[in-house]
């Protein structure tokens, strides 16, 4: 996926084209903070300050795209180096907010959302790929998702993160072993979804030796309700542990069940009255789950709004 360089020194009469390149900016600054929140703010942070310059000012610059993302990825780096910060005051285990497909993608905020807003998927935000990037340095996030991901030339990275191109490059390097290291291969998706059905078919059915026959023995299920919905406040750690939790959440509450896209991959998400409660992603390996990330803060399912 490579950065898109839009304008021919003609900038005012392109309006068009500089809007264009808003959902390239959207999709580096999800990736970079895995927040659909923070990143439409970015972006728009951006947009603000080129719209602030002079007409003049604004004619100067050769390539509208390249200053946008320029300004898009610092302002991320920005929230990157707090984040740690707004972590501490987090209640409970954050996760990646999840996106749907396109299809999937809900109102939000009341109104039409604008597909120049979505992102686009694809491994790149895959879920466990997101959860490796968040445990990363913020120079190595900004510079592995700009080069490995956007293909951005370290040069352009360097001035960026305020680095040497080859200290950009070392920053990649490492952060793909981590990646290599931390995110398996990812099965095919007939695969997954096929796990995954079996998987909300014994939890429907409530059936315990079901459950556990398709959960790693060593899976873990961590919970996000952001201190605003309740939520298990430690990861459940253990097939047999995770079936029984599932059971008794079944027990306990009517929901509905329903395979969707999650990030680009196989999910499920809970629907309670008609309302989205839970957006689930999956790590799968050798025909079992290893992996659930269970989203249930609402600020972070407002794109699954029904």
């Amino acid at each position: 996926m490579g950065i898109t360089e839009t304008g021919n020194g003609q900038h005012e009469s392109g309006v068009g084209e500089v809007v264009a390149e808003r959902r390239q900016l959207t999709n580096i600054a999800y990736r970079l903070l895995g927040s659909l929140a923070d990143a439409e703010d970015a972006v728009q942070e951006a947009y603000a300050r080129w719209y602030a310059m002079t007409p003049g000012e604004r004619a100067a610059i050769a390539s509208p795209g390249a200053w946008l993302t320029t300004v898009t990825s610092r302002v991320c780096l920005n929230v990157l180096g707090s984040a740690r910060a707004r972590r501490e005051r987090y209640v409970g285990d954050w996760i990646p907010e999840p996106v749907p497909d396109g299809a999937e993608w809900g109102a939000g905020r009341g109104g039409a959302v604008d597909p120049a807003e979505r992102v686009t998927l694809d491994e790149s935000v895959g879920m466990a790929f997101l959860v490796v990037l968040d445990a990363m340095t913020p120079a190595e996030r900004v510079a592995f998702v700009l080069h490995d991901v956007f293909r951005y030339p370290f040069g352009e990275v360097a001035r960026i993160v305020g680095r040497t191109p080859a200290a950009c490059r070392q920053l990649a390097s490492s952060a793909r072993r981590r990646i290599h290291a931390a995110a398996p291969p990812v099965p095919p998706r007939d695969e997954q979804a096929a796990v995954l059905r079996e998987f909300k078919q014994a939890w429907e059915a409530k059936d315990i030796a079901g459950l556990v026959g398709l959960l790693d023995p060593e899976a873990t299920a961590i919970t996000d309700g952001g201190g605003l919905v309740q939520a298990v406040g430690e990861p459940v750690v253990g097939g047999a542990q995770i079936a029984n939790a599932c059971v008794r959440l079944a027990e306990q509450v009517e929901l509905t069940l329903l395979e969707r896209t999650v990030n680009g991959q196989p999910g499920l998400v809970s629907v309670q009255d008609g309302v989205t409660v839970a957006v689930l992603a999956f790590e799968i390996a050798d025909g079992r789950i290893r992996r659930i990330w269970s989203v249930r803060n609402p600020e972070k399912l407002r794109a699954w709004a029904r």
